[in-house]
């Protein structure tokens, strides 16, 4: 206990004199450290949407079309943004649509993104690099390679075969979102209410196993509240949360995490990864936009058109000059991150933007990937140590992900 009580009386000094050096420093020094630390430490972000933004877009493996993921006007993430605001671990989303769930295909479908990230990295080696762990990243962040890991939204293409798992896991998938929109064969989603399974199926509680002994993380954003706590009870691993944020802000949004998720994930040892679309960071904000798109669905209901008809896009165009969007902010994302903090731990937060996947709903100050060094700014402001922010930006992920490793090991 002597020795214990000495410890502090040795570290608190130093703690506070951190602290108090920051409080010290101007605006302009804090944003100067920002920007360096965000180079310094490995940013790892758990869910990108690329692929699908590509895909969508056409992208065949030419030269007119290899330029995109070097450098855009279009979409939140390419090499030359990402290098700027110091992202340096992206999980590729291989996102397949819920409507694969339907007309089936799914397992090609995803096979499809998975091929063109591997074209990607194949076509432009010096800037990026698939991974498979954590120390894959740590030699990639070495050389100033951007690392590509993969995650799989949307257990569909597992296709009620066990062996698919295995399968992704060597193609380099390294976690799975276990649903998306609708309920799947494996548990209901939080956007469903048919509540197929009451959260997971027969079969889905052999997919946790399985992604246990693959050494997979297991993903349990999208999924409904039924599943997730099935899933804490039954998962020998931490799970992950790759892009949520918290019920708490949005009260009437399922999608986030309510309080008591997110300490059990933490229990669990899990991390939640806040997600930087408007719609989860701000009920008001969500209610504003839903009404304004109420209002714009009316507007095309009386003039005989859907959204998708090309002769109305400029209704359109003109209804959102008139109506502008309401965005949150860079530091509502930090109030997630304070809230997880606060009720969970420093050591169970992470970022997951939803970049190129929550379309013009990202908050001012992170519109594209260019921002992290915005929100390493706020958080300084807030007094957040450099080991706090080096754990927000990839040590607690890596833990995650290191931990699901050793489980697969025994």
């Amino acid at each position: 206990m002597r020795i214990f009580k000495l410890t502090l009386l040795f570290i608190l000094p130093i703690l506070f004199s951190c602290s108090q050096e920051t409080s010290q420093k101007t605006d302009e020094e804090l944003q100067t450290l920002a920007n360096e630390l965000a180079h310094k430490f490995i940013i790892t972000d758990g869910h990108v949407d690329l692929p699908y933004r590509l895909i969508t877009k056409g992208f065949r493996f030419e030269k007119e079309f290899l330029g995109i993921p070097i450098s855009s006007k279009e979409g939140d993430f390419d090499y030359e943004r990402a290098k700027k605001g110091g992202l340096s671990a992206p999980f590729m989303s291989i996102y397949v649509p819920s409507s694969y769930q339907q007309t089936g295909g799914a397992k090609s479908y995803a096979d499809t993104l998975i091929t063109m990230i591997q074209g990607i990295v194949k076509a432009l080696p010096d800037k990026f690099a698939l991974v498979n762990t954590p120390t894959d990243i740590e030699n990639n962040f070495r050389k100033g390679i951007i690392s590509l890991p993969m995650g799989m939204e949307n257990g569909a293409p597992i296709e009620k075969d066990l062996k698919n798992i295995a399968y992704f896991h060597q193609k380099g998938i390294r976690y799975i979102t276990l649903t998306h929109a609708l309920d799947n064969d494996i548990c209901d989603s939080s956007y469903d209410t048919t509540q197929t399974w009451q959260g997971l199926s027969p079969f889905g509680r052999e997919v946790v196993s399985e992604m246990n002994r693959v050494g997979m993380m297991i993903d349990i954003s999208h999924v409904s509240d039924s599943t997730f706590y099935q899933v804490m009870r039954l998962s020998k691993a931490p799970c992950i949360a790759s892009h949520s944020s918290c019920r708490s802000f949005t009260p009437s949004f399922i999608r986030n995490m309510s309080d008591d998720m997110i300490k059990l994930l933490a229990k669990n040892g899990g991390v939640i990864h806040i997600n930087f679309g408007s719609d989860f960071l701000d009920q008001h904000i969500n209610l504003q936009n839903k009404k304004l798109q109420t209002k714009l669905d009316s507007i095309l209901l009386s003039k005989g058109l859907k959204a998708t008809d090309s002769i109305a896009k400029p209704f359109i165009e003109q209804f959102a000059k008139d109506n502008p969007s309401l965005f949150s902010t860079v530091e509502k994302v930090a109030d997630h991150i304070d809230h997880v903090v606060k009720i969970a731990g420093i050591d169970f937060v992470g970022l997951g933007s939803d970049f190129d996947g929550v379309g013009d709903t990202l908050p001012t100050g992170l519109k594209d990937v260019t921002g992290y060094p915005n929100l390493i700014f706020v958080l300084l402001k807030r007094g957040y140590t450099e080991d706090d922010i080096a754990k927000i930006c990839y040590k607690n992920t890596f833990r995650v992900w290191n931990k699901v490793i050793e489980v697969a090991g025994k």
